[in-house]
């Protein structure tokens, strides 16, 4: 799905956990995220540090949108 959005000119993030298959599907934009039950979050921390996490994901993948590709690219920073 994320290739055929592309292919009509609209940039996807794909936000995973299991950064190979999003190479094997082909996503351009990839975002690690924090584990399979939580992608976006993680239930161990107090809710302020769960926050920050959650946005920081999210920045990050806001960043990814951004950025002309030409290739798959992980977005690890």
């Amino acid at each position: 799905m994320v290739k055929e959005i592309e292919r009509h000119g609209l940039p996807v993030v794909h936000m995973c956990t299991v950064v190979p298959i999003s190479l094997t599907v082909g996503a351009n934009r990839i975002v690690p995220t924090v584990a399979i039950p939580y992608p976006l979050g993680n239930p161990a921390l107090d809710p302020a540090e769960e926050k920050e996490l959650r946005r920081k994901l999210v920045r990050k993948a806001l960043r990814a949108l951004q950025t002309e590709v030409t290739e798959q690219t992980v977005f690890t920073d």
